[in-house]
């Protein structure tokens, strides 16, 4: 029998192993909290401005009001796009990463399981290395990243008679390592002084490069992408219980398997491709969301997201204002993720949130 609680009404025979609170306060709360670290964050920097003064230009900007034009090109071209690509980037990884945990029934997946991330990198460091446009570079990683999951999901397929999800992970595994591999050429034959510190410090994760053109592009995609994610909410979480007992429940394992996969590949490939690789946010802000309302799915996917959300405008605050160089924003995701990791794994019940019998 599954514990994890997939249905509203009675909770006879589906019981929850954690303490779980109810959903509606935690979102308005967590809504409450990524407005007030965006409107923070909005004033932090070389040119401070008071939390007052930032909604202040934000209402006269919507009210067609009058803005002192410091604050307003400090806030509407530099600070303002790049808090929206961090929410951006932040609620698809977390998105992608419940997604991908409740699919394999597995807590230690993350959002590049299938290789998404570094095919993605690759066809961005490609696009450095022929010195191509910002624009032909995220969309190269785009392209590349999608087509890496393609060919994950064919070798898986041609593999099936030894199970679906066990070949489609070690399909990943495989090619994902490929891509790696292709990477570290593409790094040894690069210009040393001009292009192969482009491309390391892509790898790392960045905001810096961020414009207004590409939050109009990628929102909208990872849009798209999350909409199967909520439509499909009920039916990943009688999945997170098993193939058996959701075929028993009338799910299409198959297809909705596939939608899903396909849903959250776009939103990890669009925002890799203009952040480049931010390792541990799929892993671990699902796992935080878990220990607020559960492993329930239609419950973890709007938590995680604005959890993810609020925490990547913190981590690309940090990395813009910690130091008078830049930080990588893939060092501090893994600094502070790892840490929170292993204070997860070292709580009491922790494993409780997966259990099943």
């Amino acid at each position: 029998m599954c514990r994890t609680p997939i249905s509203t009404g009675s909770s006879k025979g589906f019981v929850a192993e954690v303490p779980i609170l109810r959903v509606t306060p935690v979102v308005a709360g967590l809504a409450i909290l990524l407005l007030v670290v965006a409107v923070i964050a909005a004033g932090i920097g070389p040119y401070r401005i008071a939390p007052g003064d930032v909604v202040a230009a934000i209402m006269a900007w919507i009210g067609g009001g009058h803005i002192d034009q410091q604050i307003a090109a400090v806030l509407f071209q530099v600070r303002l796009p790049r808090i929206a690509a961090a929410i951006c980037v932040g609620a698809a990884l977390s998105a992608a990463g419940a997604a991908y945990q409740s699919l394999f029934r597995n807590p230690l997946v993350s959002p590049d399981i299938l290789g998404v991330s570094q095919g993605a990198g690759f066809g961005a460091v490609i696009g450095i290395l022929f010195g191509l446009p910002v624009v032909m570079i995220e969309a190269l990683g785009f392209v590349s990243g999608s087509l890496t999951v393609i060919l994950v999901v064919t070798l898986a397929w041609s593999l099936r008679q030894r199970g679906d999800i066990l070949m489609l992970v070690l399909s990943g595994i495989v090619v994902g390592a490929l891509a790696a591999a292709a990477i570290s050429l593409v790094k040894i034959v690069a210009d040393p002084y001009a292009q192969l510190p482009m491309i390391t410090y892509w790898l790392l994760g960045s905001l810096a490069s961020i414009r207004p053109d590409d939050i109009a592009v990628v929102a909208p995609t990872v849009a798209v992408g999350m909409i199967p994610l909520f439509l499909l909410r009920w039916r990943i979480s009688v999945l997170s219980c098993g193939d058996d007992d959701a075929r028993a429940l009338g799910v299409d394992v198959r297809r909705t398997r596939q939608i899903v996969i396909v849903a959250a590949t776009l939103i990890t490939a669009s925002v890799v491709a203009i952040s480049g690789i931010i390792g541990w946010v799929g892993l671990m802000v699902p796992h935080l969301a878990r220990l607020l309302v559960g492993p329930r799915f239609d419950r973890l996917l709007p938590v995680s997201i604005l959890i993810g959300a609020a925490f990547m405008v913190v981590v690309d605050t940090i990395a813009r204002t910690a130091a008078t160089i830049e930080i990588p924003i893939g060092v501090l995701t893994a600094l502070v993720g790892g840490g929170l990791f292993v204070w997860l794994m070292t709580r009491r019940g922790s494993r409780s949130l997966w259990r099943r019998e």
